[in-house]
């Protein structure tokens, strides 16, 4: 098992599960601590990097696309601190993060791991209830409807309109934004039959902020939401294979991290018995 935990957080890896935590410092992202831990199945991963930096760096974990329904939710714009797939690495432990993303890679190979899209979601998004409050409204899903109640930073047309309500076989898509310079972060819900694009201050089917930049965790009800719009259904996978030649594999370069651990093993001894192993389970 590899394994790595820091004051933002911890990560393990048993070969089939990466179990994510995260830190309980204050400063701890509101979205983080919301989310909670999370298991990202082996097939879900598409890499694991380790990113130095002058302080230490971070582990960035990337997963498939369509594996994640906060992945697909926030595409790419969710920062560091509230990231769920990023841990920050203080300086002392940089050669622990490389050797946890190593035995990642290594497993994946291994697997030989798919990196393409998946037919259909393998996380399954943040649990049920959940609600999120930034800037002009609160949006609240239960799993069966999506509920928009406005604040007092609400437009006169949003207080018009009144609270909105709309049923999940009525929403076609999620659309997730941070705030960035002036413009404005959002959550907005695409409805069947809606109308005419308008600014998300005026746009009953919006909630928007101009100070948070990641909106709290507007991001996580819009994966939840995300997460359960109905799919198409994807084909059968095929058959599972043997994988006895896999097990043994992974029980050999297990045996080989404890000896590079224990120092039996020098760096380079280590790097290059890794590859002799992987090498042989191809040339099966």
């Amino acid at each position: 098992m590899a394994e790595i935990a820091v004051p933002d957080g911890s990560w393990t890896f048993n070969g089939e599960i990466l179990r994510i935590v995260p830190g309980s410092g204050k400063e701890i992202h509101e979205l983080r601590r919301t989310l909670g831990a999370v298991a990202v199945p082996r097939e879900a991963v598409a890499g694991v990097t380790f990113e130095p930096a002058r302080k230490g760096g971070h582990l960035r974990l990337r997963l498939r696309k369509g594996a994640d329904p906060l992945s697909d939710a926030v595409a790419g714009a969710l920062g560091p601190p509230a990231d769920p797939y990023r841990l920050a690495i203080p300086r002392t432990r940089a050669g622990a993060a490389e050797y946890f993303a190593d035995e990642v890679r290594d497993t994946l190979e291994i697997y030989q791991q798919p990196a393409g899209p998946c037919d259909g979601y393998l996380l399954p998004g943040p649990d049920l209830p959940i609600s999120a409050t930034a800037g002009d409204g609160t949006a609240i899903f239960d799993g069966e409807r999506v509920r928009l109640e406005w604040t007092g930073f609400a437009s006169a047309e949003k207080e018009q309109a009144g609270p909105q309500e709309y049923p999940l076989a009525q929403i076609t898509g999620v659309e997730w934004k941070p705030q960035s310079g002036m413009g404005y972060g959002t959550l907005r819900f695409r409805v069947k039959g809606e109308g005419p694009a308008r600014q998300p201050q005026k746009d009953p089917r919006c909630v928007s902020w101009g100070i948070q930049r990641f909106g709290g965790t507007t991001a996580l009800v819009a994966a939840a939401v995300l997460a359960r719009i109905p799919r198409e259904a994807p084909e059968p996978p095929p058959p599972p294979v043997a994988d006895d030649a896999h097990d043994a594999v992974l029980r050999r370069l297990a045996e080989l991290g404890e000896l590079h651990r224990a120092g039996v093993l020098t760096d380079e001894e280590f790097a290059s018995a890794k590859q002799a192993v992987i090498r042989r389970l191809h040339e099966t």
